[in-house]
Parts: structure tokens; sequence; C-alpha cells
């Protein structure tokens, strides 16, 4: 990883210290930033994000950089792992609050839970997932890892393009991966070993591309 430069997006709803806290444990180099030179010179991004979809697509595009995400994430196959409402925003769009449109890097739509059969929403705690696709992301994590959640909304997208499942009153998608593009419902940077297995993992793919 010393020759790839990793970008922590600054948007405004970022949960940055707990990946901040993750990342210089595993003595990774990284800055963070919303800066359009810092975007284009970054080798591979996280988005992370809590809160509102509506929320974070309006502090994107007042930055006026989404245009730029899109040119270095479609078109120059830069890395990019979203976590959570960071992974919500890589989709098509979003009925939380209204419809609103995302970044469009995942085919698909965010959804609520369906408040029934005595669920709570939203859901929260620790969840086992089944990883469907190992590799890069789940490689050193066996097959039914458990991960920490806090959402009300999932997405609902293409299955090619899932990577683990997890049940919460019905099977929803944990994680995705398409081409260069990561997302991940969960919050790894919460979920202790695992979760710094995973960054491990995706770190480490990055370092070999």
């Amino acid at each position: 990883m010393i020759n790839h430069k990793v970008l922590i997006i600054d948007y405004g709803v970022g949960n940055d210290q707990s990946i901040i806290n993750a990342l210089k444990f595993l003595g990774y180099d990284f800055i963070i930033s919303n800066n359009k030179k810092d975007i284009v010179q970054a080798k591979v991004y996280i988005l992370p994000g809590v809160g509102a979809f509506s929320e974070a697509m309006k502090n994107l595009n007042d930055l006026g950089i989404t245009d730029l995400l899109k040119e270095q994430i479609l078109q120059k196959k830069k890395p990019i792992l979203g976590i959570c409402l960071g992974f919500q925003v890589l989709a098509d769009y979003s009925e939380e609050n209204g419809t609103h449109q995302g970044l469009g890097f995942i085919k698909g739509g965010v959804i609520k839970f369906k408040a029934e059969r005595g669920l709570r929403i939203p859901h929260v705690g620790w969840s086992e997932i089944k990883v469907v696709k190992p590799n890069p992301l789940f490689t050193k994590l066996g097959t039914r890892p458990a991960f920490y959640f806090d959402h009300s909304y999932h997405l609902v997208g293409e299955e090619a393009d899932v990577s683990a499942r997890c049940f919460y009153g019905a099977d929803f998608t944990a994680a995705v991966q398409k081409d260069n593009i990561f997302g991940v419902q969960f919050h790894p940077e919460k979920s202790q070993n695992n979760g710094l297995k995973l960054f491990r993992s995706f770190f480490n793919y990055v370092g070999n591309i």
C-alpha cells in the first residue's frame, strides 16, 4: 500500500474517526479530503457515511465532486469501498424520505425494511452474513462471519453484484462487488477483528492491481 494513496472522502456525513482508528491500527497511510486535486491523485477511495441518503447526495453535489468521482471510478477504474450510507449512495436511487438519485455505480434501489412479524427497525447489532463471493473482501473470514449493522434501509439490486447476504426478516444484500466497486452495508470499522480482516483484504487486493 506504500504506493497507493488512500483517500477517505469527507462529505459531511461520515463516521470518519472509527475508520481512521482502524486504518491507523493496520498501519495504512491515508488522507481525508474532498479536494478535487486529492481525488485525482488518490489511488483508492473509502466512502463512509451515516445519516440520511438525501443529505449525503446533496453534500456530494454541493461539493461539485460527483462527476469527478464518476470519471475516476467508472472510467479510470480506481477502487472504491462504500460503507453503510456510503454503500447506499453507490446505488441508482433511494426511497428514504422520497425518491432521491444516487451515484449510479451499482444498479438498484435502496428501500426500507418492512415492519412486520415483530421486526425491529432499525436493524442494529451483530449479525452473521453468508458470503457468496469470498474474493477479495472475505478471503480471511470464512463463509459466515459476523459484522455490526445499524440501518433501516437496504439495497435491492442485481443478483450478479451480491457478494454477501444477511437475514433480517428476509435475506437482504449485505455486500456488493462489481469490478472495482465494493460496498458493505455493515460497519467494518465497528466490527473488531472481522472488520480489520476485511479492510486488510481490500487493501491487499488494491495493492495487487
